[in-house]
């Protein structure tokens, strides 16, 4: 991970509570519409999300900053209970499939406690495609997951992930190749 990638922000500044107003409206609307929606759902996840290809979908209680730094190829497909902190920019590849109560965080604070909560900073995630990402898994801030891998479930991923490999565990290891 590297810092040179950091986009820092300040907590409580006018332009940020606008684009987390609009995400939150627009998140609302996708999580209340009805599930047999489809072309609603996916015309909803288009205008939050920064940009989407065809057939996304998300299932009910998604979750997200910003909404516009996120950028998910085709076939996108995100279970229940998925959070992604878009602080920074979030892009994964096409024909990715993300488990139900996963976390994606770019968003980080200082370790010192003086103004820690007062602003914050995020680093881009990638994600390629054909990528599977198992339930209950955790993806931090500056991590790039390679073509084709997969993520077991619960697993917390701290660092890249070579293409074409199985990680697993807390912290996440490489424990094969595809």
């Amino acid at each position: 991970m590297s810092s040179d990638n950091k986009i820092y922000y300040e907590r409580g500044t006018e332009e940020l509570r606008k684009k987390n107003i609009r995400a939150h409206k627009l998140v609302r609307e996708l999580n209340d519409t009805d599930p047999e929606a489809y072309e609603k759902k996916e015309a909803i996840i288009k205008e939050l999300f920064g940009t989407a290809g065809e057939k996304p979908s998300i299932e009910h209680n998604f979750h997200c900053d910003i909404g516009t730094n996120i950028h998910v190829g085709d076939h996108f497909y995100a279970g229940y209970n998925c959070t992604i902190l878009d602080m920074a920019e979030v892009r994964i590849g096409d024909n990715c499939m993300i488990g139900p109560n996963v976390g994606i965080y770019t968003a980080g604070h200082s370790l010192q406690p003086e103004g820690r909560n007062k602003s914050g900073y995020g680093i881009p995630i990638t994600i390629g495609s054909n990528v599977w990402i198992g339930g209950s898994c955790v993806i931090l801030a500056g991590v790039t997951i390679g073509d084709h891998s997969v993520i077991a479930a619960g697993a917390v991923v701290t660092k890249d992930v070579p293409p074409n490999s199985v990680m697993a565990g807390n912290p996440g290891k490489v424990i094969k190749k595809i």
